[in-house]
């Protein structure tokens, strides 16, 4: 290249001006600092947004499981009471009950409550050693019933010694009642036939039960069911 084509050294020199930084004004910097504070607060701000936006859904789930909890509890009691209802009511309708009019069977059951009969149970079985069962004797008009506790059963020989029970020559360990002071019928062997049944007030000295003429063994024909359920006060309509 000849010396007139060559370029001038100082040709770049515009340029390098143009591309050369100058140092940031105060204004520049802080608005540099104040841009980079709300984005810090942005980022702040939206963490906190999304933690108590997972609190609020952790919580939320706990409350439902424990308001479903709360619900199946409740329908599960709603239905045990209203089964309990329904039996009762049927029960009511279709069976019979008695109410206690004096203090022979204390305190096992006291003067004055209200029982339901179960009148089914001895058409399929029969009474049962320890059974309460309800019976009329020959003797009693329609409206009497009697509650006692089985305590000797068909073909079994009873005797009240010493204030105690024998069956079969065999002292009764069931009965933890106080001691026997009138045996009445049973002081001698009394040997039942196979349908009947010697039955004993719980309260020993103030029943009237086998050890009296006047009730003497009863028989199969002679009860009327077994002593179910008591019949709360509040339930008793006449």
């Amino acid at each position: 290249m000849s010396g007139g084509d060559q370029m001038p050294q100082n040709s770049l020199s515009g340029n390098q001006k143009n591309k050369r930084s100058y140092p940031k004004t105060v204004e520049q910097i802080e608005l540099e600092q104040i841009k980079a504070w709300e984005d810090s607060e942005n980022e702040r701000l939206a963490e906190e947004k999304r933690r108590k936006e997972e609190y609020a859904a952790r919580h939320k789930g706990r409350t439902r499981a424990s308001v479903s909890r709360l619900v199946k509890a409740f329908l599960w009691l709603m239905a045990i009471l209203l089964t309990v209802l329904v039996a009762y009511f049927v029960a009511r309708a279709f069976g019979k009950e008695v109410k206690i009019s004096d203090s022979s069977m204390e305190p096992a059951i006291s003067s004055g409550d209200t029982y339901l009969i179960n009148s089914l149970i001895y058409h399929i079985s029969t009474p049962k050693r320890g059974d309460i069962i309800v019976f009329r004797t020959e003797s009693d008009n329609g409206s009497c019933l009697h509650v006692k506790r089985v305590i000797g059963l068909p073909g079994e020989t009873i005797q009240i010694e010493d204030g105690q029970v024998k069956i079969n020559g065999q002292t009764y360990v069931g009965d933890d009642c106080p001691t026997i002071l009138n045996a009445g019928l049973a002081a001698d062997p009394v040997t039942l036939t196979d349908n009947e049944y010697f039955v004993l007030g719980d309260n020993r000295n103030g029943s009237e039960d086998s050890r009296s003429a006047s009730i003497g063994n009863v028989t199969e024909d002679e009860i009327t069911g077994k002593i179910w359920l008591r019949v709360p006060s509040a339930l008793i309509f006449h």
